[in-house]
């Protein structure tokens, strides 16, 4: 059962968008240390953290995704399309999202194979595991629905 959209809603879904990230953010920093610092402006303070202007960005592309996931995964714009079909045209334009902030923000020296190649596996892995959160979320609100049914079912009869 969807839940009714509201501001409050689209600010809770943006700030667990932000947290799951920042917190990806801060493991990889901690794991890698200094060795990006100068390379990437994403970690332009190695070990020590992430900066103001790392956290706005990745804000940002909080925000956008969010907005994505409303276009793309609700009702609210689209009602004539498979789901297959909203979801990947969704990973696509959230590749497309994060390739141009990549540009604008200079995430990554963009000439560089070793970065793209990172990142392309970085998406992947990250895109495999919300796949598969949304799965198990998706089956655990199935059997809670149908457990709702059979009860409904039973005391009607």
């Amino acid at each position: 059962m969807e839940e009714k959209k509201s501001i409050f809603g689209f600010i809770r879904q943006t700030f667990a968008t932000y947290g799951i990230m920042v917190t990806i953010f801060m493991i990889f920093s901690i794991l890698v240390g200094d060795i990006p610092e100068g390379f990437s402006s994403l970690f332009i303070l190695g070990r020590k953290g992430l900066s103001l202007a790392t956290l706005s960005e990745l804000l940002l592309l909080a925000v956008i995704i969010t907005v994505l996931q409303n276009v793309f995964l609700t009702d609210i714009l689209i009602k004539n399309m498979s789901i297959i079909a909203r979801n990947i045209l969704f990973l696509v334009t959230v590749l497309v999202v994060i390739i141009t902030m990549i540009f604008v923000f200079e995430w990554f020296p963009v000439n560089s194979l070793m970065s793209w190649s990172g990142f392309i596996i970085c998406y992947l892995i990250s895109m495999g595991i919300s796949i598969l959160v949304i799965r198990l979320r998706e089956n655990t609100e199935n059997k809670r629905m149908q457990k709702a049914l059979e009860k409904y079912n039973q005391r009607a009869s």
